[in-house]
């Protein structure tokens, strides 16, 4: 993918898309750098949810590159928030009257980066009073790069993507994650798996959230769902599913906003039983 494929709205002589794209390419490459040789592990809200220094540089990274590009906008990054559901739904709402807001995951799978399982990405999203307007979400072992602008399409290496055409939930690959709360979401995302396993082709749980919403733009998988996400975890995703034909909703069906938690994503056709199903199970919120 090069900056050239895609054009955003040009600020100062410089592309919204360009930014977040270089941005995303320093970073994976800085963290791919560090794979296998990071130096200090902390735990965040519990055992399941994990830091690292090189989460912080990633951060700090793409902070300074956006704000020197767009000193006037305004910031929201997983590293910058204290840990917990409570902490991240403030922060959100402590910036909601941004005009443009920077959402950023500096990696998606923290876990994955911390066992040397390749399965993380750099998130990058861009609101705009609220809306996702561009999203990008880069796999720095695979060197794929998905991005989305609201209205324009997305792409993977240059080429546009389109949700897969499953319309059957018997006939699907679905994705789901196990969430770090093992109070509240991690049960409610149990009972969905148990009940979701019978009626699908097959589950995956790769462990990046991002990655999966990417991946249902894609067309590699027909839906994903999951508990007790944050905003910088799904906004970029969220636009590139969106943009690629599909549909993301909370798991009660209402509309997607940089709010919800509770998200199911999927190729459009499959959406109605998938819900239902979750439904059905008591698995939703």
């Amino acid at each position: 993918m090069t900056v050239g494929d895609q054009q955003g709205t040009v600020v100062g002589g410089k592309s919204f898309a360009a930014v977040a794209i270089n941005c995303a390419a320093k970073a994976g490459e800085w963290i791919k750098s560090k794979l296998g040789n990071y130096e200090k592990l902390d735990i965040k809200y519990s055992a399941h949810d994990l830091v690292t220094e090189v989460d912080k540089g990633s951060e700090t990274l793409i902070k300074r590159l956006v704000l020197t590009h767009f000193p006037h906008h305004s910031f929201l990054g997983e590293e910058g928030v204290e840990p917990g559901p409570e902490a991240s739904a403030r922060a959100l709402e402590e910036l909601s009257d941004a005009e443009y807001l920077w959402i950023v995951d500096p990696i998606d799978g923290t876990t994955n980066f911390v066992h040397g399982f390749p399965f993380f990405v750099v998130s990058i999203a861009l609101a705009h009073k609220g809306e996702v307007i561009l999203g990008v979400v880069y796999d720095p072992m695979r060197d794929e790069l998905f991005i989305a602008e609201k209205g324009k399409g997305a792409y993977v290496h240059g080429k546009r993507m389109s949700v897969s055409g499953e319309d059957t939930l018997k006939t699907s690959l679905i994705a789901t994650g196990f969430p770090a709360d093992a109070e509240f979401a991690l049960p409610l995302n149990m009972k969905g798996l148990q009940a979701m396993a019978p009626q699908v082709r097959n589950i995956r749980s790769g462990g990046s959230a991002a990655l999966h919403m990417a991946y249902v733009a894609a067309g590699r998988l027909s839906g994903f769902w999951e508990i007790g996400l944050n905003s910088w975890d799904l906004a970029a995703g969220a636009l590139l599913v969106q943009e690629s034909g599909g549909i993301v909703t909370d798991t009660l069906g209402g509309a997607y906003s940089l709010g919800v938690r509770h998200v199911v994503a999927s190729n459009g056709k499959v959406h109605k039983p998938f819900l239902e199903a979750l439904a059905n199970a008591e698995a939703v919120q």
